[in-house]
């Protein structure tokens, strides 16, 4: 029999990869961190011999969740200024706020509170845009989580860049800096289109070429967005990046709520990536992203939660029902986004738009094992007639019973490993009485 570090059994498995495939009573085999095999308990039985063995009787197993849109450091900002639209929001609660308040620190520890969120939801991988991203990048690794660390640009000065020059270099530092370690990737992450001029696109564009980065930025959010820049540019911000020659696979627009058909045609034939963020385009009142329509094109579609502060909740289970809800209300079609596509959205999805496909997203022979069991035993959930039904419109994040990350245990019983909650829960409230006294 050949020695593996970790054999996971569970009564039903969703690999995502095939599509619409749900293995009965299987067993995912773990070696170094990587999937190895894929196969009935029967079999993994009599061929592998593994130092820690986990069984998951009414679990369903499926590939980590990957929140594509987040600013993780943003949980201390939580509930500060709700039920605003998102440049009230901004102009006079949040940029304020962060500018007397953002520091290393500050994002080092907010990152660490939103990690242990994350990962007590079956997040494995989130992608995220925020100033210091190397106290971003730290808290990540000491989580033990997978994340995308997006290396911010906007054009006005803040407590931790200039100019768009200076957050560029200050970015790729904490990149360079950070090349070795396996959890961590990086993205270029020009805010918007309303922060970033086109000499600041320019410069992005010739990194993101030369290192081959993806590029991720919030675009037609609002019809505000849209409306002013019309008045500045004359054109349309999807327009506009077309010019600048940003429209590529490697872009993630991040919202894609107001589009008008030639425009989703543009994302199509450019090959672009969206991030969809239903909870939050919902509270800001930024409208609801044609997400049905998307799919329908063959636009590749994952799921965010954006920050604490616009979501409240870094919950991409209840973001995938929302976005299956919303997609069925906005096309008129009960089908149009069924419970397989949106839980594909939220793992397969992310991994394309990041690049990391080869790497997870998927419970496949070769890749990573991020994985995430969800506990089906439970009154609210019974019967249980398709576990990707469930997954979709019935668990909660509180079912999710064990996470891995590269095949090391990052949840068990629903409680994080190596963490100390308490200590969480303390240092948000001294973040809580700094920011508002």
């Amino acid at each position: 029999m050949q020695p593996v570090d970790l054999i996971v059994e569970a009564r039903w498995t969703v690999p995502v990869d095939p599509a619409d495939v749900v293995l009965d009573n299987h067993a995912v085999v773990v070696n170094d961190g990587r999937i190895v095999a894929v196969l009935p308990h029967s079999e993994a039985a009599v061929r592998f011999s593994a130092r820690s063995h986990k069984h998951l009787e009414q679990h369903v197993l499926i590939p980590g969740l990957v929140n594509l849109h987040t600013h993780a450091a943003m949980s201390l900002l939580r509930g500060l200024a709700d039920d605003l639209p998102l440049m009230e929001w901004l102009q006079q609660h949040i940029w304020p706020a962060e500018a007397q308040h953002v520091s290393e620190q500050f994002v080092h520890d907010g990152t660490l509170l939103a990690c242990a969120e994350m990962l007590r939801g079956g997040i494995t991988c989130f992608n995220d845009m925020y100033f210091f991203p190397g106290a971003a990048a730290d808290a990540a690794l000491a989580s033990g989580i997978r994340a995308a660390i997006g290396l911010i640009t906007v054009d006005f000065p803040s407590s931790y860049a200039t100019d768009a020059d200076d957050y560029l270099a200050k970015g790729l530092a904490a990149r360079d800096q950070r090349l070795d370690e396996p959890l961590l990737s990086f993205c270029l992450a020009p805010h918007a289109p309303y922060t970033v001029s086109d000499a600041g696109f320019g410069r992005v564009l010739t990194l993101a070429e030369q290192i081959e980065l993806p590029i991720h930025l919030h675009l037609h959010e609002t019809r505000q967005e849209i409306d002013d820049s019309l008045q500045r540019f004359g054109m349309r911000p999807i327009e506009r990046l077309r010019r600048l020659g940003l429209l590529s696979p490697a872009l993630i627009a991040v919202h894609a709520v107001h589009l008008e058909a030639h425009e989703i045609g543009l994302l199509a034939e450019y090959g672009c990536s969206v991030a969809h963020c239903p909870s939050s385009n919902l509270k800001l009142a930024s409208g609801i992203s044609p997400v049905s329509e998307l799919s329908a094109r063959g636009i590749n579609v994952g799921l965010g939660t954006d920050g604490a502060a616009s979501n409240n909740r870094l919950d991409l289970l209840q973001e995938m029902r929302l976005a299956a809800l919303l997609a069925k209300e906005q096309s008129g079609r009960a089908d149009a986004i069924n419970a397989h596509r949106v839980l594909r959205m939220a793992t397969l999805g992310g991994a394309r738009a990041l690049g990391l496909e080869a790497s997870i997203g998927s419970i496949s022979v070769g890749k990573a094992a991020d994985l995430c069991a969800v506990s089906l035993d439970d009154l609210a959930l019974a019967p249980c007639y398709d576990p990707v039904s469930q997954l979709a419109y019935s668990v909660g994040r509180e079912h999710v019973s064990a996470v891995w990350v590269a095949g090391r245990m990052r949840v068990e019983n629903g409680q994080l490993l190596e963490c100390n909650e308490t200590g969480l829960i303390k240092l948000a409230l001294l973040w809580q009485n700094k920011i508002r006294p």
